[in-house]
């Protein structure tokens, strides 16, 4: 049975509640530890990574709990309801340091409320993209229905990205108010879509393997493991240049008032401005790339889209620094459409990977996948600052509580280049991994399933 439009916009409309958080996660935390807490750079980094390492071991056990889960409204829907309650929380006692604490304490009420949200995410996004395997079993609607995710999603990178850091201001108290005023949000996104999605398609008998055999099955799909690990890498790379970005409008993206969308700049900020570009590519961009889907096969249209990237990060290197802030929203928006490759794409192939082992085996483990899955995506996540905070501190970068502070020469060149070139490098990674390890795999898998 086909899905209607409103089944299909349902499930994606949750990804806008979700991808709030991933982006105050990835975008505000170490900026908001380094500029306003006073916490040196490569500290918290560490105390980003070891967060995020530790909601890593929490994603197993969720994908086995989910897919056991026995309720009158399915396997997914009630972890989906209270997951979102708790994500929330967590995320506004991030912010909520009282100014009174010293380092140790706030580092410590930090990291509490940092594990609470990344636990409420988890409990979210591993039954929501378990989902995407349970609803439907047609590949080629499959990407319709991402199409429409990833759709939510560049509107929740709006509202995360641009404006919340309008709302946020330049102060301490700012951050604190923009992620309250933006949690009913978060919450209403994941809660609406539970309700539109109550008639979809769902399995509702719980699987009754152990978590052996269920991680025994997933890791015996050769091309989903694959696919996961070379997710990973792509994530690491999109998340490098996330976590930088705050930095790079701070002291790389100037504005000479003299530009087509200075006034824009002038009233938004700059980072909210080249947010707010890079999400008009992305949504402009994924009718464009399920079209190169059917026609490319899903391989070859993400190989492009990664590509283009490639070379839309050398031309932003070459950019900066830069005071015309509409050319760079200009390279903005095209890597907002190349990002809607990263997006869309590999999130229709692994579930079609997902219905050969169902295939084979008769077991509906959509969430002990979709676990594995998102733990790719985390380990980059939680790398990411971590990696790039080592290279602007060995580059002498210096915290401040007060926003912003001179930098030298070599940290500034360290900056461009950890958000360019080293992200370009590692896509790079990517496309030969999905050539020559990812390809040869799931076409032997899809020939013969």
């Amino acid at each position: 049975m086909a899905l209607s439009i409103g089944q299909k916009a349902g499930w994606g409309l949750a990804d806008m509640g979700v991808v709030v958080f991933v982006v105050v996660k990835q975008l505000l935390i170490l900026a908001f530890m380094t500029n306003y807490l006073g916490v040196p750079i490569q500290l918290a980094g560490a105390v980003t990574t070891g967060v995020l390492i530790f909601d890593i071991i929490t994603d197993p056990l969720v994908g086995y709990l989910s897919d056991r889960t026995n309720s009158r409204f399915g396997r997914r829907a009630p972890w989906m309801f209270v997951g979102a309650l708790v994500l929330v929380a967590g995320m506004i006692g991030v912010f909520a340091v009282p100014e009174s604490l010293a380092l140790p304490a706030t580092l410590a009420w930090v990291v509490g409320f940092f594990v609470m949200a990344t636990v409420g995410f988890t409990m979210v996004a591993i039954p929501y993209g378990a989902m995407a395997g349970e609803i439907t079993q047609d590949p080629r609607e499959r990407s319709g229905l991402v199409a429409w995710r990833m759709g939510f999603a560049s509107i929740g990178i709006l509202l995360g990205g641009a404006v919340i850091p309008v709302l946020a201001g330049d102060t301490r108290a700012g951050q604190m108010m923009a992620v309250v005023m933006v949690a009913p949000l978060i919450v209403g996104a994941i809660w609406l879509s539970i309700f539109a999605t109550r008639n979809a398609p769902k399995i509702m008998l719980p699987s009754s393997v152990s978590p052996m055999t269920m991680m025994k099955h997933v890791f015996s799909n050769g091309p989903f493991v694959v696919l996961t690990i070379l997710y990973g890498v792509m994530t690491m790379a999109i998340a490098m240049i996330t976590a930088g970005l705050p930095f790079a409008a701070l002291y790389l993206i100037l504005d000479s008032g003299t530009t087509m969308l200075s006034g824009m700049a002038s009233g938004l900020g700059v980072l909210s401005t080249m947010f707010a570009a890079f999400v008009v590519g992305a949504i402009l961009s994924q009718a464009i790339w399920v079209l190169l889907s059917a026609r490319m096969g899903k391989q070859g249209a993400l190989i492009l889209g990664l590509m283009a990237y490639i070379g839309l990060l050398y031309w932003l290197y070459l950019a900066l620094p830069s005071v015309n802030v509409t050319a760079i929203a200009g390279m903005f928006l095209l890597a907002g459409m190349a990002n809607g490759s990263y997006q869309q794409i590999p999130w229709a192939m692994y579930p079609d990977l997902m219905d050969v082992t169902r295939a084979q085996t008769g077991e509906a483990i959509e969430g002990a996948f979709s676990a594995v899955w998102l733990f790719g995506q985390k380990a980059a996540n939680a790398v990411a600052p971590f990696i790039l905070s080592l290279i602007l501190g060995a580059y002498g970068w210096q915290e401040t509580t007060q926003g912003s502070i001179p930098q030298t020469d070599e940290a500034l060149g360290a900056l461009q280049v950890s958000i360019t070139l080293v992200p370009a490098v590692v896509l790079g990674l990517s496309i030969l991994g999905l050539i020559l390890f990812y390809g040869p795999k799931a076409k032997r898998m899809l020939t013969h399933a």
